[in-house]
C-alpha cells in the first residue's frame, strides 16, 4: 500500500484531493494485481488502469488550469513533465492488457514506473505551485540565493551544508547573469557535477542525523530527497547545449525554488522534534 503522506501536501485542497484519488486507484490496481482469490481480476485490472489514465488526464488538466489562473512560472515545466507521463503511458499501453497471466510483469512495471513517477513529480514540482515567485521577479534579482535567518533550522550540521548549497547553486545564478560570457557549457556542467556530489553528501548527512535522533519523518524525507536526486540526474545537457541562458534559469529557478521551499516545510521540523 503506497501512502499519501503529510509530506506531499501542497497546501492547494483540489490538487491535493486529486492526488489522493491518484494513489487510491493505483492502490486499488495493486490490490487487484496481487488477489489470487479473483478469476477475472486481469480484466478488472485492466478496467481500473484506463480510469487511472483518465483520471490522470482530468488531474493534469485542472493542475495546468490552476497555474494558468496565478500566472504560475513553473506552468510551462508542469506541462512538459505531464506530456511526459501520457507517452510513457502510452508506450506501455494500457488498451492492449488483456486477460493473459503473462501480462503480469507488464502490469507491475506500470504500476512501479506510475508510483515513482507520481511520488517525484508531486515531490519535486508540485509542492512549488504558488510558491514561486513571477520569473521576471525572480530574474531581477541580483543574487536570489541567499542563505538568511529564516532558513535556520538551528542545528548547526545541516545549516552549514544548507548554506554550502545555496553557495553552489549562486555560483549558477553568477553565470545567468554573465552576460560577456556566451559559452558556459563548460562551467554549467561543472556547477551540476559539483552539485549533484555535494546534495548527495548532504542528503547522507542529514538522513544519518534524522536516524540519530530517531525522527519520525525519516521516510518522507528519503523519498523527497530521492526525488531531488532523480531531477538532479535527469538534467540534460543536450538541452543544455542547444539553449544554455534559457535552460540554465529555468534550471536555477527550480533548485533554488525546492530546496528553499524544503527547508521551510520539512527540515525546520527537525529542530522542532529534537527540541
Amino acid at each position: 500500500m503506497y501512502q499519501f503522506t503529510d509530506d506531499c501536501l501542497t497546501g492547494i485542497a483540489q490538487i491535493d484531493n486529486e492526488h489522493r484519488k491518484l494513489f487510491e486507484l493505483i492502490n486499488k490496481t495493486m490490490d487487484l494485481l496481487h488477489n489470487e482469490v479473483l478469476q477475472d481480476k486481469y480484466h478488472q485490472v485492466r478496467e481500473v488502469l484506463e480510469e487511472l489514465k483518465d483520471y490522470a488526464d482530468i488531474h493534469f488538466a485542472n493542475e495546468e488550469a490552476y497555474m494558468a489562473a496565478i500566472n504560475d512560472p513553473e506552468l510551462i515545466i508542469q506541462q512538459k513533465q505531464h506530456m511526459a507521463f501520457r507517452e510513457k503511458i502510452d508506450i506501455l499501453d494500457i488498451s492492449n492488457i488483456d486477460e493473459l497471466e503473462e501480462q503480469h510483469g507488464t502490469l507491475e512495471e506500470l504500476l512501479q514506473y506510475l508510483v515513482r513517477w507520481l511520488y517525484q513529480h508531486i515531490l519535486s514540482s508540485d509542492i512549488l505551485i504558488g510558491k514561486m515567485p513571477p520569473a521576471e521577479e525572480w530574474r531581477a534579482k541580483e543574487n536570489p540565493c541567499v542563505f538568511t535567518e529564516e532558513y535556520v533550522t538551528g542545528i548547526p550540521l545541516i545549516d552549514g551544508e544548507h548554506e554550502t548549497l545555496f553557495e553552489i547553486i549562486g555560483e549558477a545564478n553568477a553565470l545567468v547573469k554573465a552576460e560577456l560570457l556566451h559559452d558556459k557549457y563548460d562551467e554549467i556542467v561543472g556547477i551540476i557535477d559539483k552539485l549533484k556530489d555535494y546534495t548527495n553528501e548532504h542528503f547522507r548527512d542529514e538522513e544519518e542525523y534524522m536516524e540519530g535522533i530517531n525522527y519520525p519523518g525519516l521516510e518522507a524525507q528519503k523519498m523527497a530527497h530521492q526525488a531531488f536526486v532523480t531531477k538532479l540526474a535527469e538534467i540534460s545537457l543536450e538541452q543544455l547545449d542547444e539553449n544554455q541562458q534559457e535552460y540554465l534559469e529555468e534550471l536555477m529557478e527550480f533548485l533554488f525554488g525546492w530546496l528553499s521551499n524544503h527547508i521551510l516545510k520539512s527540515d525546520k521540523l527537525i529542530a522542532e522534534v529534537e527540541g
